[in-house]
């Protein structure tokens, strides 16, 4: 059976091997889910601060691929890709480009490729960008894999994988670790992008459209997968450490079965934390896997971490706040329902989470209110990301990278 893929992102629902939209929608959806419509903005009582900073636009953007992008941060520079065919790196004070690069040329002229394969589709950046140490990486719709001078633009060095990159790989100090579409990961050596270890594993027939990013742990990577489990494989080698169900594909059929885990996982001390398509968010300890507790309560987006709050948006865009220790509740928010909530994200003691009309809105930490709202473009998909000067990063699906600060 072919592979089919769910995309919910922006508002959006879309399946690949399914004859239509409309199909697959009534599958998912009770007459009386078809009539609710997104939550309607409400205005805010007593409102902080939020200042646009700056706007630019870096090209088409990433449209109706729903791969989520967002920009990556080091040191003074953005860098955020579009879709279409270009790599941009922007001065994060000033919003000004400072160079732009073109990964279609370098995948067009066919040099420096390990395992190439004739392109089954248009070429597409689909994955990241990620940066470490210098380094940009990402990935593209056909396997392509990038790496490319933070200071210049010019090419490390250029690869592909099994098939699709549709999340952002992981750079670390020796390695490039990418997750590619049909389930396998591949560990690249920094220098080179030749390989170094590879894991595999198998997929179900049906899944939402989207993977969860590798994440770094304590000498361990960090992955979610489409049947609900979480697995952790040895950074050296890619040889896995241990493996644990956030959630059971239980089901009448291959949509109830659905249990991905396709939103950001969060690492602390002690802990990982994942959420799962399937109703259900978990606490992991990260030395070996065993669960902690608990919430059924989950969805696509991913997970935030403050303090003792650990905070996920689920499935209807309801946003909640658990206790880290006990998975108790804090509290909840339900002013956003239906909007297609981004992963949140922690800015001081905001929550920011964007959504698929293109608002983003700041939420009070400790109790849940919603204390800011601003326009980014006409749709939000990746998470919006937070520098360590507190400025927050938005990346639309029409291609605007915007800067948002709050007035002190």
């Amino acid at each position: 059976m072919s592979r089919k893929l769910i995309a919910l992102g922006a508002g959006m629902l879309l399946l690949a091997g399914c004859s239509t939209l409309s199909s697959i929608t009534g599958l998912l959806k009770s007459d009386k889910e078809k009539a609710v419509a997104p939550s309607k903005l409400t205005a805010i009582a007593e409102p902080i601060a939020v200042k646009r900073l700056w706007s630019v636009s870096i090209g088409q953007g990433e449209g109706a691929l729903a791969v989520r992008q967002k920009p990556a941060i080091e040191n003074d520079m953005l860098f955020a890709a579009d879709s279409a065919n270009q790599l941009v790196a922007i001065d994060r004070a000033t919003g000004k480009i400072k160079w732009k690069a073109n990964p279609n040329k370098e995948a067009a002229d066919g040099k420096g490729w390990k395992f190439w394969k004739k392109s089954a589709q248009p070429f597409a950046l689909t994955g990241g960008p990620a940066v470490y140490s210098g380094l940009v990486a990402l990935g593209g719709r056909n396997g392509e894999v990038f790496a490319f001078n933070a200071a210049d633009g010019s090419v490390l060095w250029k690869t592909m994988v099994s098939s699709s990159v549709i999340s952002a790989p992981l750079v670390t100090f020796d390695t490039v670790v990418v997750r590619a579409n049909d389930g396998k990961v591949f560990g690249l050596d920094l220098s080179t992008g030749e390989k170094r270890w590879q894991f595999d594993r198998g997929m179900p027939s049906l899944s939402v459209r989207g993977n969860s990013a590798p994440v770094l742990g304590p000498g361990i990577i960090l992955l979610g997968y489409e049947d609900g489990s979480l697995i952790a494989l040895r950074q050296q080698d890619g040889q896995r450490v241990w493996e644990q169900l956030v959630a059971k594909p239980d089901g009448r059929n291959e949509l109830e079965r659905m249990a991905d885990i396709d939103g950001e996982i969060q690492v602390g001390d002690r802990e990982v934390f994942a959420t799962s398509y399937r109703n259900s968010t978990m606490a992991l300890s990260v030395g070996n896997g065993q669960p902690i507790w608990v919430r059924e309560v989950g969805g696509y987006a991913g997970i935030a971490l403050l303090g003792d709050r650990v905070v996920v948006s689920d499935r209807d865009s309801n946003v909640w706040a658990f206790d880290r220790n006990s998975g108790s509740d804090l509290w909840k928010q339900s002013a956003m329902a239906r909007r297609g909530l981004t992963t949140p994200v922690v800015q001081g003691a905001y929550i920011v989470t964007a959504d698929a009309e293109g608002y983003v809105h700041w939420l009070d930490a400790a109790t849940g209110d919603i204390k800011g709202r601003a326009s980014a473009g006409k749709g939000v998909a990746g998470s919006p990301v937070v520098s360590d000067d507190g400025i927050v990063y938005v990346q639309s699906v029409d291609g605007k990278v915007t800067a948002f600060g709050l007035a002190q």
